[in-house]
């Protein structure tokens, strides 16, 4: 399953990175992308969405519903 969350914050290919990395560190993801100029990132698997939007939150980033 393919889930895509709104990521305000985003302004360089390191902030992709970040968020990348906080997101393959919850459970189900089995992939994630980050992209700055879409303003999104997506992950493949099978993750609750509110564990997505608090790794994201606690690497620093806003998420819009």
């Amino acid at each position: 399953m393919t889930t895509t969350i709104r990521v305000e914050g985003m302004s360089c290919g390191h902030c992709e990175q970040t968020i990348e990395e906080a997101l393959r560190e919850v459970a189900n993801v089995s992939e994630a992308h980050a992209d700055r100029e879409t303003e999104t990132a997506t992950v493949e698997g099978d993750p609750e969405t509110a564990t997505l939007v608090q790794a994201v939150e606690d690497a620093g980033y806003t998420v819009h519903a």
